[in-house]
């Protein structure tokens, strides 16, 4: 059977460092980093006393009161994209057949915060069970494409991939493969994440994954560079509108770009640590390659998964160098981590959406705060780092690797 076109037809964005599509752009291309002290909890007592946070985010500007307190922030920060992406897409809703429109979403942990609180109450009771009859609906990481079905009456496929900071990637991927298989004519994809809370901050101290950088924190996530000392946490929501390219021409759609394929793989090493020769993210690579059906000298830049780990950046790196060979100094790398720190299951969402728009504008965003090299990384690769760079970008690729070993990477090309 023949493959269905798939392209992009809408964005949303709900970052640290912009709350639209707009503004998430602008503090890219400026270098803006979403870093600051935390504010969501008294985090004096933490190793880590910073985040990036939202700015500026008042839920109730987009959804009521009511409806608001019967949804975790993961969920709150889905809708708020979605429905950018939706408008953005400018599709008319009585016009479609909701049959063939799905969500595919994802979460690496779900209704964090509805979870430690519900407990905490326990805990801090007498042992009597007085749940919000809410907790089991708010807390699982379902939900979300949930209510973003029922808001706009979307009946195809709806689910949540759960592949920690893959998450948002895999939704890409299989909500581009029921489009090309002919399963759907059109997605809401993407992915969200509020694990910036007591539970979060002190599960992700605990095992050493966070930068402790107190004292310089809009510094402090710094990939490739010699003294990164972890990740920086981030939240959020990224939302793109995929969808059969017959139908989008049908319909007069603006195209941002084409999802050119996607490939998945398995580290199989360690729970937490990446592979220290990065053979799933080689493995990813070349699958996602080989998906598109391209060749390595094809690809012009790629937004790493460049999280400022010590062992992470170094076996991203090795995995380039491998996959792409003397092709890999012609790159343009970049890690937009450095400026909205890690979104865990919404990383993969508004990293593609950071490779589309680069694809878009001609310009790779830097990856910022890199002071010092570390000679463990090859000096000959553009990190584009401190400034961003202008180039005609017309294959862009973008990496997400999760605790478990999980890896996906999705590539985008400019609409022939």
């Amino acid at each position: 059977m023949e493959l269905k076109r798939v392209v992009v037809t809408g964005l949303g964005a709900l970052t640290p460092i912009g709350n639209n599509i707009q503004e998430y752009w602008d503090g890219l291309v400026n270098g803006v980093s979403g870093a600051n002290s935390i504010t969501h909890f008294d985090a004096s007592k933490f190793k880590t006393q910073f985040a990036c946070e939202l700015k500026n985010f008042e839920v109730t500007d987009f959804i009521n009161r009511k409806d608001a307190r019967k949804m975790d922030k993961f969920t709150q920060y889905a809708m708020v994209a979605a429905d950018e992406a939706v408008l953005d897409a400018g599709f008319d809703l009585e016009k479609l057949d909701k049959d063939r429109v799905g969500v595919i979403w994802g979460a690496g942990i779900g209704g964090l915060e509805t979870f430690q609180n519900e407990v905490l109450n326990f805990a801090n009771g007498d042992g009597s069970p007085r749940f919000n009859p809410f907790f089991i609906p708010k807390m699982i990481a379902d939900i979300a494409p949930g209510y973003i079905s029922i808001k706009y009456g979307f009946r195809g496929a709806n689910f949540t991939t759960v592949s920690a900071c893959a998450s948002s990637a895999n939704a890409i991927i299989d909500a581009y493969n029921y489009i090309r298989l002919g399963q759907a004519d059109m997605f809401v994809t993407g992915g969200s994440e509020a694990a910036v809370t007591v539970a979060g901050m002190g599960g992700f101290n605990a095992m050493h994954a966070l930068s402790t950088r107190n004292d310089d924190p809009k510094t402090a996530s710094r990939p490739f560079d010699k003294t990164r000392d972890g990740f920086v946490l981030g939240e959020g929501a990224g939302a793109l509108i995929l969808e059969e390219y017959e139908h989008a021409i049908a319909r007069g759609a603006k195209i941002y770009a084409e999802v050119g394929g996607g490939g998945l793989s398995a580290d199989a090493h360690h729970i937490t640590a990446p592979h220290p020769e990065g053979l799933g993210a080689r493995n990813v690579m070349l699958n996602c390659l080989k998906d598109a059906n391209l060749k390595p000298t094809d690809v012009d830049a790629i937004n790493v998964h460049g999280t400022a780990t010590p062992l992470g950046d170094i076996a991203e790196t090795k995995a380039i160098t491998e996959v792409f060979g003397e092709h890999a100094y012609t790159l343009n790398i970049n890690s937009t981590k450095s400026m909205t720190g890690h979104l865990l299951g919404a990383a993969g969402a508004i990293e593609a959406i950071a490779s589309i728009l680069s694809i878009k504008n001609s310009i790779i965003p830097p990856t910022i705060n890199h002071t010092t090299e570390d000679d463990a990384i090859d000096n000959k690769l553009n990190l584009t780092l401190n400034k961003p760079q202008k180039r005609d970008v017309k294959v862009a690729m973008s990496n997400t690797f999760g605790f478990g070993g999980h890896n996906a990477c999705v590539l985008f090309k400019k609409l022939d």
